[in-house]
């Protein structure tokens, strides 16, 4: 497994020389902050991010996300020129080295959380999902209530210069079914993985999160069946998936064990981190052990392990603790112990059975 941990280059509150000190780290998972659905990665902004994991001996060793224009996903006219953009970018980030690109396939909203600061009894502060909350809301509702508590953070996924125009957006969609949403990943998929293949570039399509729907807009990457489905699509080895066992994990029907078992061989990206359930369809995202929330880790990385993972893998969405100020879900702390439990579950389990070493 190569060790990563997820970085926003120098516009992150977390400066590289603090990453570079956690024990085993191989290097960054990156991104663009100032990159919109659509736009290309320019080969020059690549390498500028490297350099700057470089300076303390990190690798970009992916990339997350390139986001998937909302013509793509809605299959208008305009998707051609967009995945040409898309294209273009999967051969700038060839030719600078990086080989795997996380992204979703989510109508609007690529995540939705309704508190970003949920105080938790010991005093640090988790993200928080409460469906009773969403049920109250309207769709427009959804922007402000993830903006009014970034406390000032660029939140990925929460562009302001994409959702101000929100009832365009969503009008974009009206029609668009779960079998409509589909058939647009897979028009997608036929245009680029023939080009991943060349330039050897895995994709890796991120679970919803949450795994249902929600306000009405389709959702296909809930559970094994989506994800079996979305690996059917292209069968190709570069057609793959990013296990987040959190996003996966807040539905308790979905058996995260049986389905690293059925698809493991597809799983290039791993996101690790444990989530609490607090009632229906009602979830906190706990620090990472397994004794902290709902999700055995310790199987988990015991099933990855078994399917012989060897991709790339991070701790994900930490707690806030120790009056850390940085963005919601992506402080050092947390993160930084939670990779270190995951290693530590690693090693115990390579030495506790007879697996290789990866």
């Amino acid at each position: 497994m190569q060790w990563g941990f997820r970085w926003y280059g120098e516009q992150d509150s977390i400066p590289i020389e603090h990453v570079a000190q956690i024990p085993g780290i191989n290097g960054v998972v990156g991104t663009l902050l100032n990159k919109l659905p659509g736009d290309v990665w320019e080969i020059d902004e690549i390498k500028t991010l490297q350099a700057q994991a470089a300076k303390k001996n990190l690798t970009v060793l992916g990339i997350e996300s390139v986001a998937v224009h909302d013509a793509i996903k809605a299959g208008t006219d305009e998707r051609d020129q967009y995945i040409e953009n898309y294209i273009q970018t999967i051969r700038n980030l060839a030719s600078c080295g990086i080989n795997l690109i996380c992204y979703s396939f989510k109508p609007i909203f690529g995540w939705a959380k309704t508190d970003l600061f949920y105080e938790n009894e010991d005093g640090s502060f988790s993200l928080v999902y409460d469906q009773k909350v969403v049920d109250h809301m309207e769709p427009s509702q959804m922007y402000q209530l993830i903006h009014s508590q970034s406390k000032g953070f660029k939140l990925p996924g929460w562009e302001e210069e994409r959702l101000k125009k929100f009832d365009a957006l969503f009008a974009l969609y009206e029609n668009v079914t779960e079998a409509d949403l589909l058939e647009n990943l897979r028009y997608f998929l036929m245009k680029i993985i023939p080009v991943c293949e060349e330039v050897r570039v895995k994709m890796a399509i991120h679970p919803d999160d949450p795994p249902w729907e929600l306000f009405g807009l389709p959702r296909i990457t809930k559970n094994l069946k989506d994800l079996q489905t979305i690996l059917g699509l292209v069968d190709s080895s570069y057609n793959g998936l990013t296990f987040c066992t959190g996003s996966l994990g807040a539905d308790p029907a979905n058996d995260l064990v049986q389905m690293i078992e059925s698809v493991g061989d597809r799983i290039h990206f791993v996101h690790f981190r444990n989530v609490a359930y607090l009632g229906e369809r009602k979830f906190k995202e706990s620090a990472h052990l397994s004794t902290e929330g709902s999700l055995d880790m310790y199987a988990i990385m015991e099933a990855l392990v078994k399917a012989r993972f060897d991709g790339v893998i991070r701790p994900d969405h930490g707690r806030t603790i120790w009056d850390e100020v940085a963005m919601p879900g992506y402080g050092l702390y947390d993160r930084a112990l939670g990779i270190s439990y995951l290693q530590g579950l690693h090693e115990a389990i390579l030495k506790g059975g007879d697996h290789d070493a990866r």
